[in-house]
């Protein structure tokens, strides 16, 4: 229990159809109820057949759209854990998210064993601002009951989404918590903005959060990076940590910025995609700036380009956990009735030949949850403990060694606090009831709040004053979450600092809460105290 209550910054911290034929030029010879008769397959296939057979032959009724889907679900599982079949039903939500916006409760999730599990809250959406973490499996809705009772995507979407201003009750089971979690979420129109937030830490250090990367993420970036270096910045921390990619481009125009002319971001190639490779072709202001890119295991796919990209060319210094792993490279292709194939085509490499992709056995659920393994093997907490198989090894330019097989593994390991002082912050965060204690101070003081116009008056006036901090310890005391004898000081600033930046968030978004957040931020602490020069 207690490895799992310290497991706070990890949890902190996302064809075949119809149409799939096989060429078949047969008729395939059927008995029914005594009669003979032949099913010609023409342009069709076996699971067209199939579905026939059970279509006219099955005891009971079947839904034959739902078994279709099933059985290119299974198959595309045992394919690879990236390639995915979109219904015409789930497409605009599987897309919207890169590409416009939408009103909802702002949260990715996929069906797992007959429940809703989250993936990811939308960074900045009203989810994450109540509270919902990644992992969380919701149970009810409203009155409704949907853990267990064979909910679908097309139903969990129209219990979920909905206009702007209505609210919907939600009630979570988190893994580690007693019971069921409650929390009222007011839909919105959620954001699909990549960049989360864009500040100086400093006179000469700038600092850019992405969360993905989507159509439109290059030019936010240029306008957050060109606004920072007429503020001073020289060194760029790029915080990539919880990012799970998104499209190619965004991240090699991204990765080209860094990069002299000529340079290799990335290549890839597939059975059936010929090797293509990706240069830096354009020269930039940020090419001689010092970089820090900071990455974690929630890092994935077009994060690791940008990161590997940085590490191969000996550019920048990648600083934090191991990434995610993923090194497969989707195309999605439309079909007629609206859904799409989003097909896994090709690997990427970085410039050193690596692959990242990590081992992947047919189960999707370990496969995504490999980095609790991480944390159990003792590699969150000790860089020694990351797998480096020798057969694996590859070389920079200028000399270093770098791996793959698994991910991006930093050049500085930041692990994650383990701290026993740190136990009763721990329970407090995991629970989510820091989350939702801020969200309902913030909620009830709104017009007390509006004082504050911007991040630099919110950061130096506000603060947790005792009063508030002891309503905090009663409230956990009543949800069986019992203070220590002694709360130890660095326990108390954590807890104080998480409150006051989650209330800066309700009132001024992420611009209100990462700049209090760094505080407590052993990553982000690392890569500053890198760019300052100290040792």
């Amino acid at each position: 229990m207690k490895k799992l209550q310290i497991y706070l910054p990890l949890l902190l911290s996302i064809v075949l159809s119809a149409g799939l034929y096989f060429g078949y030029r047969i008729g395939v010879k059927a008995g029914s109820g005594g009669s003979v008769f032949y099913l010609p397959i023409g342009s069709g296939g076996k699971l067209d057949t199939i579905l026939k057979f059970i279509e006219q032959d099955y005891v009971d009724t079947v839904n034959s759209q739902k078994l279709e889907n099933n059985a290119i679900n299974s198959m595309l599982e045992k394919l690879d854990p990236h390639s995915q079949y979109i219904t015409a039903e789930e497409f605009h939500e599987m897309n919207d998210p890169l590409l416009g916006s939408f009103e909802g409760i702002g949260v990715s999730f996929r069906i797992e064993k007959d429940t809703i599990m989250v993936i990811n809250p939308v960074k900045g959406g009203p989810s994450e601002k109540v509270g919902i973490m990644a992992g969380d499996r919701i149970v009810r809705i409203d009155d409704s009951l949907v853990a267990g009772v064979k909910i679908n995507n097309r139903d969990a979407m129209r219990k979920l989404k909905g206009k702007k201003g209505t609210k919907v009750m939600v009630e979570v089971y988190r893994r580690g918590v007693a019971g069921l979690l409650p929390f009222t979420i007011t839909r919105d129109v959620i954001p699909t903005y990549s960049l989360d937030v864009a500040y100086m830490v400093n006179k000469t250090t700038g600092y850019i959060r992405l969360n993905k990367f989507a159509a439109t993420t290059y030019d936010e970036f240029l306008d957050a990076a060109y606004s920072l270096r007429d503020q001073g910045m020289r060194c760029l921390i790029l915080d990539l940590r919880g990012n799970s990619g998104g499209y190619l481009k965004a991240a090699t125009d991204l990765a080209d910025e860094f990069l002299p002319n000529g340079k290799l971001i990335v290549y890839t190639q597939g059975k059936n995609r010929p090797k293509s490779f990706t240069f830096a072709n354009r020269s930039s202001v940020f090419e001689n700036d010092e970089l820090i890119v900071l990455i974690d295991e929630g890092s994935a796919s077009a994060s690791e380009i940008v990161a590997g990209a940085i590490q191969d060319n000996d550019r920048g210094t990648i600083v934090g956990r191991r990434s995610f792993g993923k090194g497969l490279v989707q195309e999605q292709m439309p079909l007629r009735d609206g859904s799409a194939l989003r097909l896994t085509v090709a690997r990427y490499y970085t410039p050193t030949g690596r692959s990242i992709q990590k081992p992947y056995d047919g189960d999707f659920e370990k496969y995504h949850h490999e980095s609790w393994n991480r944390f159990e093997n003792g590699e969150m907490t000790n860089a020694d403990s990351i797998p480096h198989p020798d057969s694996l090894k590859y070389v920079t330019p200028k000399g270093k060694i770098v791996y793959g097989g698994g991910g991006i593994t930093p050049d500085v390991f930041v692990p994650l606090e383990t701290d026993s002082s740190l136990y009763f912050y721990n329970r407090l965060a995991n629970s989510g009831l820091i989350f939702q204690f801020a969200f309902d101070y913030a909620d009830s003081h709104r017009t007390q709040l509006a004082k504050f116009k911007d991040v630099a008056a919110f950061k130096q006036h506000f603060v947790m004053d005792e009063g508030l901090f002891n309503e905090l310890l009663a409230l956990a005391a009543e949800k069986g979450i019992t203070k220590p004898t002694r709360i130890s000081q660095q326990s108390r600033r954590h807890i104080k600092t998480l409150f006051k930046a989650y209330v800066g968030r309700n009132i001024l978004d992420d611009a209100g809460f990462y700049p209090i957040y760094q505080e407590i931020d052993p990553v982000l602490l690392k890569a500053i105290e890198l760019a300052s020069g100290k040792p």
